[in-house]
C-alpha cells in the first residue's frame, strides 16, 4: 500500500539518485588511480611520450594531464569489463545496481595501489 503523503515518482527519484552516487564514487576512485602518486602513472607516461612527442601537446603540464586523464579512462574502461560481462550473463537491457557495485568493487580493486601510494 503507498502512502497517502508520498510524492509521486519518488521511488525513481530515489533510485537514479542511488545509481548517480555510485557512479561518482566509480568516476572519483578512477580519477584517484590516474594521479601521479598512483604505481600506473609512470608506466604509462613513459609509453606514451613517444606518440605525443613533437605535437602541440608535448608541453609538460599538458603532457601530465593528458597521461592522468589516460589512466583514469582506462581504468574506467578496464573495470566495467566486469559489471558489463555480468549483465551479458543475466541478458540484462539495462544497467542495475548490482552491476554498479561490481563496476565500483573493480575500479577499487585496481585503485587499490594508488589508494596505498597516497596514504603513505
Amino acid at each position: 500500500m503507498t502512502n497517502p503523503n508520498q510524492i509521486p515518482g519518488m521511488d525513481e527519484r530515489e533510485a537514479t539518485m542511488k545509481r548517480d552516487v555510485m557512479m561518482v564514487a566509480t568516476a572519483g576512485l578512477s580519477l584517484i588511480n590516474g594521479m601521479h602518486f598512483s604505481p600506473w602513472f609512470d608506466p604509462v607516461a613513459i609509453l606514451m611520450k613517444p606518440f605525443i612527442a613533437g605535437s602541440v601537446f608535448s608541453t609538460p603540464l599538458v603532457y601530465l594531464y593528458l597521461v592522468s586523464i589516460f589512466v583514469s579512462a582506462m581504468t574506467l574502461l578496464i573495470a566495467g569489463v566486469p559489471a558489463a560481462l555480468y549483465e551479458r550473463w543475466r541478458g540484462l537491457n539495462e544497467t542495475n545496481p548490482t552491476s554498479l557495485y561490481i563496476w565500483f568493487a573493480a575500479t577499487l580493486l585496481f585503485t587499490a595501489n594508488a589508494l596505498l601510494a597516497a596514504v603513505s
